[in-house]
C-alpha cells in the first residue's frame, strides 16, 4: 500500500483548521482520515511559512542574484580547470 498524496489546498485547509482551534487535532484526524502527527507537521509548516507571505519579494530577488553569482563562479572554475563534463 503506497502513501496517500494530498493536494496543497487540502493540506492548507486542514492546517488552518488546526490553527483556528475550533476542533482538536484528534477530531481533525478522525474527520479527514489523516494521522494527528501529520496534521501537526502541516500546522507547523504553515506557521513557519506565514511570515514569507508578507515579504515584498526582495528576499527571492537577492536569492536569485546569489544563485546567479554561484553559477558564474562554477562556470569560471570549469573553464579554468578545463572541465568539459
Amino acid at each position: 500500500m503506497g502513501r496517500k498524496k494530498h493536494s496543497k489546498e487540502l493540506k492548507a485547509r486542514i492546517a488552518l483548521d488546526a490553527i483556528k482551534g475550533q476542533k482538536t487535532i484528534s477530531e481533525l484526524s478522525s474527520e479527514y482520515g489523516i494521522h494527528a502527527n501529520q496534521i501537526s507537521r502541516w500546522k507547523k509548516q504553515l506557521l513557519d511559512a506565514a511570515p514569507d507571505a508578507f515579504s515584498l519579494g526582495k528576499d527571492k530577488e537577492s536569492e536569485n542574484k546569489e544563485v546567479g553569482q554561484l553559477q558564474l563562479e562554477v562556470d569560471w572554475l570549469k573553464k579554468k580547470t578545463g572541465y568539459l563534463g
